[in-house]
């Protein structure tokens, strides 16, 4: 797992931030062997103009991951707060505290550092919960009658 800031350019016209957030993106995908990507999706808590704004930096966002061809999965706020605390209205507080439990050295991250992390324990436990269930209905058997 990695993370870090995209510094897309204070007063640079939103169309080329834009840009700019799929070329650092692609950058990171060519130089890190990726397969999977988590990515939460947006809550309409925040004023129209942002959740505009963070609507089009999203769908560059998703059509970068799945030109790349990675498996890509989206989670709720909720969703990500029930996989790594246990609760899904758990404070921010909460999630921070527990994400610095379970990833070495993320006690440091700065609050949207730490909200990524959640974001990619919370894909991690949902493959390995597949894989689980992929494996069990392998085994499984038909009863004999």
């Amino acid at each position: 797992m990695a993370g870090g800031n995209f510094r897309l350019g204070e007063g640079v016209a939103f169309p080329e931030r834009l840009c700019r957030l799929r070329r650092s993106l692609q950058e990171i995908l060519d130089s890190h062997p990726v397969d999977l990507a988590a990515v939460e999706t947006v809550f309409s808590g925040i004023n129209p103009q942002s959740l505009i704004r963070l609507s089009h930096a999203r769908g560059v966002v998703l059509e970068t991951l799945a030109s790349a061809g990675l498996e890509i999965v989206e989670f709720t706020p909720q969703q990500v707060k029930n996989a790594v605390v246990g609760y899904g209205r758990a404070e921010k507080q909460q999630v921070q505290k527990m994400v610095g439990i379970l990833v070495r050295g993320a006690a440091k991250l700065p609050k949207d550092g730490a909200d990524a992390a959640a974001v990619a324990l919370a894909a991690l436990a949902r493959r390995g919960l597949d894989r689980a269930i992929t494996r069990a209905e392998g085994a499984a058997r038909p009863f004999a009658r």
